[in-house]
């Protein structure tokens, strides 16, 4: 590719980056992972920009992206056999000692929505960005009708496992 794309794909990536980063809290709960993650979602979008064609905007395309890539990532983890080394689990223990009130409860969320499925997962994440149902139904891939239901849900299922913790 020629220097002006490379350009372009690093001064739109580096725009909507945030999207990455939310896509990486979502579905991994380790900082390694999420620094694997990030990687991976950075190299897959690289290797698809040629493929972009501004249809949609460049924040759904990278959502769709992202979001099968941290899909087929997850897929892979569990495969794995998981360690934990006792000094992650200290290290875990003084992050969250160290975090302030607004930040255990943002740590508190995401717990929450780690529990839930992928499908969920996605449409909470989306819906926390902002984004309408017609736009998450189009980065998903589902009817619009489907994402409603789900949404509904999904917020249900939140309100359950927070008022658990």
């Amino acid at each position: 590719m020629e220097a002006n794309t490379e350009d372009r794909f690093v001064e739109m990536v580096t725009e909507s980056q945030g999207i990455i980063h939310k896509v990486c809290n979502i579905y991994c709960d380790d900082r390694e992972h999420r620094k694997d993650l990030f990687q991976e979602i950075l190299i897959q979008l690289w290797k698809s920009f040629g493929s972009f064609k501004g249809e949609a905007k460049f924040s759904t395309w990278m959502y769709r992206v992202s979001l099968n890539v941290a899909l087929q990532y997850v897929r892979k983890e569990q495969k794995k056999p998981r360690q934990t080394q006792l000094s992650d689990e200290m290290k875990n223990l003084s992050d969250t000692i160290s975090d302030d009130s607004y930040e255990e409860d943002l740590k508190q969320l995401y717990q929450a929505i780690s529990q839930l499925n992928d499908i969920e997962k996605a449409i909470i994440m989306l819906y926390l960005e902002d984004r309408d149902n017609e736009e998450i139904a189009e980065i998903i891939g589902i009817s619009q009708n489907y994402v409603r239901v789900r949404m509904n849900r999904s917020k249900e299922k939140l309100k359950r496992i927070l008022n658990a913790q």
